[in-house]
C-alpha cells in the first residue's frame, strides 16, 4: 500500500530532471518467511505485476486496488493482462498520485521526466502532446503509440 514515505519517494524522482522515474507493483495474499526472506506464489505475482510496471507506475491486483480506494487513493482500472509465468490473465490498477500530475512532462516510451524547453522532441497524438528525451523514444512512440498509451495514463487503441 502506498505510504507517505513511498509518495515522498514519487515525488523527490519526478522532480529530478533526467531522472527515471520508480515503478512499483503489488499483490495481497500468504506469505512462506524463510531465513529472513518471503517465497511463494503472492511473492511471484507481485514481482510480475512490478515487472509489468512502466516508470512512473505502481500497478497492483484487486485486494491491493480495493484497500487503496478505501484509503482515498485514486485508482485506474486498466483491465486484464497477461504476466510472465502467470497461467491466467490478471486484473491490474493502477494507483495514482505524485508523477502521474506530471504526465505531460514525461517521456511515454522511457517514462523518463523531461523539461519542454530541453526536450528531444515533441508530437501531438489524438490531440495530446506527449514530449521526448531522445529521438529514439519519438522513433518507437511514432511507430505504435498504443503500445506507449496505457503508460501515459490513457487506454491504447
Amino acid at each position: 500500500m502506498p505510504s507517505a514515505a513511498l509518495a515522498g519517494l514519487w515525488e523527490r524522482c519526478s522532480e529530478t530532471s533526467g531522472f527515471l522515474l520508480p515503478r512499483a507493483g503489488a499483490h495481497h495474499g500468504p506469505a512462506i518467511s524463510r531465513d529472513g526472506d518471503y517465497l511463494g506464489a503472492t511473492v511471484n505475482l507481485a514481482a510480475r505485476v512490478a515487472g509489468h510496471a512502466g516508470g512512473g507506475q505502481i500497478l497492483v491486483t484487486s485486494a491491493v486496488a480495493i484497500a487503496a480506494r478505501a484509503s482515498g487513493f485514486e485508482v485506474a482500472e486498466l483491465g486484464p493482462h497477461r504476466l510472465r509465468n502467470v497461467a491466467a490473465p490478471v486484473a491490474l490498477f493502477e494507483i495514482r498520485f505524485g508523477a502521474s500530475e506530471l504526465s505531460d512532462a514525461i517521456d511515454p516510451v522511457c517514462r523518463m521526466r523531461v523539461e519542454p524547453e530541453s526536450a528531444a522532441g515533441s508530437l501531438c497524438y489524438e490531440g495530446q502532446r506527449f514530449w521526448f528525451c531522445s529521438i529514439a523514444c519519438v522513433a518507437a512512440f511514432a511507430a505504435d503509440p498504443g503500445r506507449y498509451l496505457i503508460f501515459a495514463g490513457r487506454e491504447g487503441a
